[in-house]
């Protein structure tokens, strides 16, 4: 074997005055490279005040959004140096804090800024994310160092180690000096970088004007969130381009339809698309990088609190969390219909039909409060018996909410069975039917006689069951007999900025009880009085005091028609669902009897999950018959679903 023959690297103390002398005078782009916590930041503005005590200019490239030394936040930015510090002249977006992640859209606006500069004859430092590990780094490195045409490596370490990426900086240049860094040099903590970043953000917009945005005339780029889900907009930043070059950054205010009301430094003449990816401010009131719309787990395989017998030919459980809620498919993909969803925060439980299969254990059945029935046909009803069983005693009364007939059926159940036993402690039951724009309430318990009739509830908008919480909205479909989708739909979390409230100088109280519970009724127009006796609107208030957290609705429908009608109901209600549970009996092949009997095939199942533009799909309900046959039923409804949720096995 051979010896290592590369040559050894210049090493430099970290001196200001030593690197410009033996760097800067004979080079003019120089790339500063090493770990977060090294110092890059503090020499790029010793090394340009050298220089400019000796009269000469010098630039810095601030390629580091999410811990900028100046500049703006969720950008790269070109400034020079000004006696005491940089100014900025201007900037690219990327609209993120994250170099590794979209290292290519921050090389490109890398290289979109120093198209637009000249800097021919001028010194440039590059001051680069922290990001110096694997594949990320790698690359990284090398678009930066390409898209400014660097000629010299700073590369900052530690005294006792070797630079990061020795290797890739060796084949970059030969003009590469190794810097150790200051033993001063400490990197900030999350949250004094939150800080920092936050405080740049907020000088830029301190002076600025509101305005509203018609989506409908920009073209949207980067990573939105979807437009039904208004509270996910709050608080997020973007770039308003022309011809893909950044004209101005904003923070969007609210989402209103198509209308998209943003802060913004001042209003550019000319615009025509629009930039967003993750970069927003969260609930502290601090920029930081948002959560992922829909990045929830889920899982294909038995949940912890039904675990048991497994079903025969029950097909894989689908385990999944929603936010505060976890959800799981009872039965399996294959098995009768019974949807368990877990309320964490209230150790309640609700259920989307009463397929039989797995029974609940004791301690989850004891705490449903509400069962929400598709329709009667018996894989959706047959597990009543287990309910039934698991309600004796000291309960209180179970909801149970159908389609126009189901009080009759949970009579039926009731009769049948000699109750002479429990007195008191017999099963009781509410049970509402869904009549068109009215819920028929009835009252049922085991062995006291015919359900009583509780009077007429008038509903609005399908909704059946509002709750602290949450709500379900109900939606009739068509099975050759009548049968309902449900929507689970969490209400907002409301949260209030508490660097707002310092700055306004207004204490906490019950007032803000009042505005939470305003916005809740959406009662925008509402008039509120503040802790300093002064009144104000609620959506003026609102406006700046809070950041909205989005409710994410999980909808749940099984055995329908694929009729125009049907469609364009289940598509309402499921339009922007975070998670889509929906039925896929047939496969295409037999599609005739999917007509026959009522049913949905796979492509019917996508196609409504994409024109609803949920952002998951979880089908489920398949035929016994398919068994053996999931991967091509899954590939089915792949090719018309982009968003259907694969078992790994599956998954391509």
């Amino acid at each position: 074997m051979h010896g290592d023959t590369k040559p050894s690297l210049p090493v430099l103390a970290c001196c200001a005055v030593d690197i410009t002398n033996t760097v800067l005078k004979q080079n003019r782009r120089v790339l500063l490279h090493g770990p977060p916590g090294v110092g890059k930041s503090t020499l790029a503005a010793q090394l340009a005040h050298e220089l400019y005590k000796t009269g000469q200019s010098c630039y810095c490239l601030c390629a580091d959004p999410g811990s900028p030394a100046f500049g703006l936040p969720g950008a790269v930015s070109l400034g020079r140096w000004q006696a005491d510090g940089w100014q900025m002249g201007s900037y690219e977006a990327t609209c993120s804090l994250d170099a590794g992640r979209f290292r290519l859209p921050l090389v490109l606006a890398v290289r979109r800024l120093m198209q637009s500069s000249s800097l021919d004859n001028e010194v440039l430092l590059i001051d680069t994310p922290g990001v110096v590990r694997g594949v990320a780094g790698s690359e990284l490195l090398q678009g930066l160092f390409e898209a400014v045409a660097a000629d010299t490596v700073l590369a900052l370490t530690v005294a006792d180690r070797a630079p990061s990426l020795l290797d890739e900086l060796r084949t970059l240049t030969t003009q590469l000096y190794v810097v150790h860094a200051s033993t001063a040099a400490k990197r900030p903590g999350k949250r004094s970088r939150a800080r920092q970043r936050t405080q740049l953000w907020d000088n830029s917009l301190k002076n600025g004007i509101e305005h509203t945005l018609d989506l409908n005339q920009l073209n949207i780029i980067g990573m939105p969130p979807p437009l039904g889900e208004v509270s996910a907009w709050a608080g997020r930043q973007i770039a308003l381009l022309y011809r893909n070059q950044t004209q101005v950054m904003a923070e969007v205010r609210r989402l209103q339809g198509n209308q998209l009301t943003v802060r913004l430094p001042y209003l550019p003449q000319v615009f025509d698309g629009l930039l967003l990816r993750d970069a927003q401010r969260s609930i502290n009131g601090l920029m930081e990088t948002a959560v992922p719309f829909a990045a929830e787990p889920l899982e294909y395989q038995s949940p912890s609190d039904t675990a048991g017998s497994t079903v025969q030919d029950g097909g894989l459980r689908v385990m999944g969390r929603i936010g505060p809620v976890d959800f799981c498919l009872v039965n399996g993909i294959l098995g009768d219909p019974l949807l368990h969803v877990r309320l964490l925060q209230q150790k309640r439980s609700l259920l989307f039909d009463l397929g039989e299969g797995v029974r609940l254990p004791a301690r989850i059945a004891h705490q449903v409060t509400d069962v929400f029935i598709s329709h009667a046909h018996i894989d959706h009803i047959g597990g009543f018996m287990m309910l039934l069983r698991s309600r004796i005693g000291p309960f209180p009364l179970c909801r149970l909410y159908g389609p126009p007939g189901l009080a009759q059926h949970i009579e039926g159940f009731l009769q049948g069975i000699l109750w002479d036993r429990v007195a008191e402690r017999a099963p009781c039951f509410e049970v509402g039917e869904l009549h068109a724009d009215h819920l028929l309430r009835f009252r049922l318990q085991a062995g006291r006689g015919a359900p009583v009739p509780l009077g007429e509830v008038k509903l609005k908008a399908g909704v059946i069951l509002q709750d602290a919480g949450f709500r379900i909205r109900a939606q009739r479909l068509d099975h050759h007999t009548p049968v309902l989708a449900y929507a689970f739909e969490p209400t907002m979390e409301i949260n209030i900025r508490k660097d707002y409230l310092q700055a306004r100088g207004l204490k906490p109280g019950p007032w803000l009880a009042t505005l939470k519970n305003h916005l809740l009724a959406e009662n925008d127009t509402a008039i509120i009085t503040l802790p300093d006796g002064t009144v104000a609107r609620v959506a003026d208030v609102a406006a700046d005091l809070t950041l909205i957290k989005p409710g994410k609705k999980l909808v749940y429908a099984t055995d329908l028609a694929d009729t125009p009608d049907n469609r364009q109901h289940l598509q309402a209600l499921a339009q922007y669902a975070h998670t889509f549970l929906c039925e896929a009996r047939f496969m295409e092949a037999n599609a005739g009897q999917a007509a026959q009997t009522g049913h949905l095939t796979t492509r019917a199942c996508g196609e409504i999950a994409m024109a609803a533009k949920v952002s998951r799909l979880i089908p489920f309900h398949f035929s016994q018959r398919y068994a053996d046959k999931l991967q091509e039923a899954y590939d089915e409804i792949h090719a018309a679903c982009s968003r259907v949720a694969m078992p790994p096995s599956m998954a391509s």
